[in-house]
């Protein structure tokens, strides 16, 4: 039969890298996530950002980095900077302060495409994970036609359920990002 268990793990994978990747999406809100994958220019090593310094959030759309070495305080900026997030960090000596800004009409749109697409992507890798395991299903010289029939529904059934998640996790993040 199937490995049922390995097909789920597979597929919540699946879902937890579009949860995460949503999490880079700001919905103007601050949210430490948004640094994620900004790496820091540390003695000469790349360095994630979340290594270098203590990230709050003091106020509701404010954004606190205080580095453990304030002599890193520059290259964060600068990485702040060049990640190209269009905030502009504040550095007042002692920590870099991140204003998150209102969000307009038009960036919340922007921003719902980006997550349609980042949902339409998880569900070309869920459609991948099916194909693979269909063609595993009809390869299998062991199943008779009805056992293979039965396993390729129980995929389906499985693709189905996934997708809907990723569905549904996608409205979520649409209501998120278009509620004022």
């Amino acid at each position: 039969m199937i490995e049922e268990a390995e097909i789920k793990n597979k597929m919540n994978k699946v879902i937890e890298t579009l949860e995460s990747r949503y999490t880079t999406i700001r919905a103007g809100r601050a949210n430490p996530n948004i640094l994620h994958g900004i790496m820091v220019d540390y003695y000469g090593v790349p360095t994630p950002i979340q290594s270098l310094a203590t990230i709050s959030i003091p106020e509701a759309r404010v954004l606190s980095i205080k580095p453990f070495d304030k002599s890193a305080l520059k290259n964060i900026e600068k990485s702040i900077h060049e990640a190209n997030l269009g905030i502009a960090p504040t550095n007042n000596g002692e920590v870099i302060m991140l204003t998150i800004p209102e969000l307009t009409g038009e960036t919340r749109k922007e921003y719902v495409k980006q997550a349609s697409q980042m949902a339409e992507e998880a569900k070309i890798a869920l459609r991948n994970i099916r194909q693979d395991e269909n063609n595993k299903i009809k390869k299998n010289e062991e199943l008779r036609e009805d056992e293979k029939e039965m396993c390729l529904e129980i995929v389906q059934d499985l693709i189905d359920k996934y997708n809907k998640m990723v569905d549904d996790k996608f409205k979520e993040k649409e209501n998120e990002l278009t509620s004022i």
